[in-house]
């Protein structure tokens, strides 16, 4: 079986996983990536101020998204995009946490994936004195990309998984998993806890 996956990140408009205001997607295919897919998202009501410290770091403010669609009208764009994929994520519990938490405001129900954290395979990788996005996709000869821009992260973070199976000699995400004593972990309606920034 190929290196298959699908790398996602989001931005969030203020402290709450339910707030996604971005979402930015890699698809890879044997270890390439084949399609990119990014888009703003409206926060759902009671989950959609837009605090400083967010908009500094990613740069996204309440009036971009005012004409956005909502997360529950864009939930099957991204699970239609995803396809069934194994997703990574850089801290990976933030990001499935933003799904189920988001699902939960919306009253969707949460779908299931199976998730992979490129923070963990990283520091099963490579020894480094912090394991931060752009340090971490440094090592893998990732450099100079937009930190915070939701679609730059994604790719960022594939680059990583693509470059740790390398180190590894793993040739899908399973065998990456298991060389790397890395998790594969699932979301599921059951599990949803939402996550933090970490």
């Amino acid at each position: 079986m190929p290196l298959d996956f699908t790398a996602i990140d989001f931005e969030t408009a203020n402290g709450s996983a339910a707030s996604a205001c971005s979402v930015g997607m890699a698809k890879v295919r044997d270890g390439r990536v084949v399609d990119t897919a990014y888009w703003l998202i409206r926060p759902p009501l009671g989950h959609d101020e837009f605090l400083e410290w967010n908009v500094r770091i990613h740069g996204i403010m309440a009036v971009d998204v005012a004409d956005a669609p909502l997360w529950s009208e864009q939930l099957s764009d991204l699970l239609e995009f995803t396809s069934g994929d194994h997703l990574v994520a850089h801290n990976a519990g933030f990001d499935t946490g933003v799904i189920a938490a988001a699902c939960a405001a919306s009253f969707q129900p949460v779908p299931a994936f199976d998730y992979l954290c490129s923070l963990q395979v990283a520091r099963k990788t490579y020894h480094l004195d912090s394991y931060r996005l752009p340090v971490a996709a440094m090592a893998a000869g990732f450099e100079d990309f937009e930190h915070h821009n939701a679609l730059a992260d994604a790719l960022a973070c594939a680059a990583i998984i693509v470059h740790a199976a390398g180190r590894h000699g793993a040739s899908t995400i399973a065998e990456l998993s298991e060389l790397s004593g890395s998790t594969i972990k699932t979301l599921s309606p059951k599990l949803s806890s939402a996550g933090t920034r970490g």
